[in-house]
């Protein structure tokens, strides 16, 4: 029996002792390699400062001062009013009238014009349906680029209590608020729209209060310049008393508004 656990106590320690020379005879685990951080190049410094909130911000305005400077010194307006192109006739100039209203109602151009120049040019019937495509067109451009080139830097400016206000209001009643905006004219069409895009509003609830609140006062200035020739008829006049009352209805709204808040 002793020489059964000497025996074993010798395989024992032979067994551990050629563990331990297995152990130092393996080689070390790889160490795994820690990733270094490589500083940041020229090229990506200049990305982040150029794709920055303030950097698009600036490029907004740069656009805007652009297009409002070339509607002064080009007065695209005028053009179409005198019915340009003259070579372009049918629903093809209904077309390009429309597209050419959208761009130059993002540079600031008065919509009230435009919408006369559409009943001078096609009548009535085309020409609601050339300025409602051209209103919903600059609505859509100038919402798209306020809120990519201009949310994220004005938002934070937002400490008045007026602006506050008026961003709740777009933020939770997007829908109704822009509807009350189109039905009663009072706001400029291009402040509007940058002011829903600032907010937290949806594209598509703004879209389709503008659609359904500008058909009105479109309508109304469309015939107006369409029955021009003829300032006696019953058409001009229920145009001119369809643009007067909403504009006065409005006035009366923004006051009590602006009481209200003042009185907060």
């Amino acid at each position: 029996m002793l020489d059964d656990a000497t025996t074993r106590s010798g395989g024992t320690a032979k067994a551990s002792s050629r563990a331990a020379a297995t152990e130092l005879a393996a080689p070390a685990p790889a160490a795994v390699p820690v990733p270094v951080p490589v500083p940041a190049g020229f090229s990506a410094r200049c990305t982040r400062t150029l794709l920055s909130p303030w950097s698009r911000l600036s490029l907004l305005l740069l656009l805007l001062a652009a297009a409002a400077s070339s509607v002064l010194l080009f007065e695209p307006q005028k053009l179409l009013a005198d019915g340009w192109p003259p070579q372009v006739a049918g629903p093809a100039a209904v077309v390009l009238f429309a597209v050419a209203y959208g761009l130059i109602t993002v540079a600031f151009v008065p919509r009230p014009l435009l919408n006369l120049a559409a009943g001078a040019l096609f009548g009535s019937e085309w020409g609601i349906g050339a300025a409602m495509a051209g209103t919903v067109l600059g609505a859509g451009l100038a919402f798209g680029l306020g809120r990519l080139l201009g949310q994220e830097a004005l938002r934070p400016l937002l400490r008045g209590r007026l602006l506050k206000a008026a961003d709740g209001q777009f933020s939770r009643h997007g829908f109704r608020s822009m509807l009350a905006v189109r039905l009663f004219p009072g706001v400029p069409f291009w402040a509007a729209n940058y002011a829903a895009a600032v907010s937290r509003m949806g594209y598509v609830p703004f879209l389709l209060a503008t659609a359904i609140g500008s058909i009105p006062n479109v309508a109304a200035y469309v015939v107006a310049g369409a029955r021009a020739s003829t300032p006696t008829s019953p058409a001009f006049l229920i145009a001119l008393a369809c643009i007067a009352l909403p504009a006065l209805a409005g006035a009366v709204v923004a006051w009590r508004k602006r009481h209200h808040l003042r009185g907060r």
